[in-house]
């Protein structure tokens, strides 16, 4: 078990059920997945193949290759080429991801004030995007190879019914929100 996890519900969990009225166990909010995704713009085998295989390198899980679904002709891709990567994590892996991301990633970002909150914000789901890819420890060692990555989109799904538990979960996991 993982240190968040273990945080979750042992803290977590607690501080849910005073703040907010539940009348069974099974609706406490909790973090159900992480869904990691590239999107390239060009579907040249190059780029694909560093996208995918820095995903891989991050999360320690095999990714799987987005298609496009129809043709577009101003960014030249035809139907069926591959525009990027996704990892869809759960469970154990989920948990690491999210500490990996809060102790070792944000820490080391430049000028890094906090993720801001869109005012499109979900009720069960929060996303950002990760520009700067180089302070994963896994990229660090071949930096060469990963020079231009796309942006990472990073979405983190919950089981949340209103944007307050959205927030203050978010909150209580540590991820430093800028409103």
């Amino acid at each position: 078990m993982s240190i968040l996890q273990n945080y979750y519900k042992r803290v977590i969990k607690r501080d849910l059920i005073n703040k907010f009225p539940y009348t069974y166990l099974g609706e406490i909010p909790q973090l159900k997945k992480i869904i990691l995704n590239f999107g390239c713009k060009n579907s040249e085998i190059r780029s694909i193949a560093s996208v995918f295989l820095s995903l891989e390198l991050i999360t320690a899980k095999k990714s799987l290759i987005a298609r496009s679904k129809r043709a577009n002709i101003l960014l030249k891709i035809r139907r069926g080429n591959p525009v990027g990567c996704m990892v869809i994590l759960r469970d154990e892996k989920m948990y690491r991801f999210l500490f990996k991301l809060l102790s070792e990633v944000f820490p080391n970002l430049k000028s890094f004030l906090g993720i801001n909150i869109s005012k499109k914000l979900g009720k069960t789901s929060f996303s950002f995007t990760l520009k700067d890819l180089i302070h994963f420890k896994e990229l660090e060692r071949q930096f060469y190879l990963f020079t231009n990555l796309p942006p990472l989109n990073i979405t983190l799904i919950t089981t949340t019914k209103t944007k307050e538990e959205l927030l203050y979960l978010l909150k209580s996991f540590k991820l430093v929100l800028i409103p």
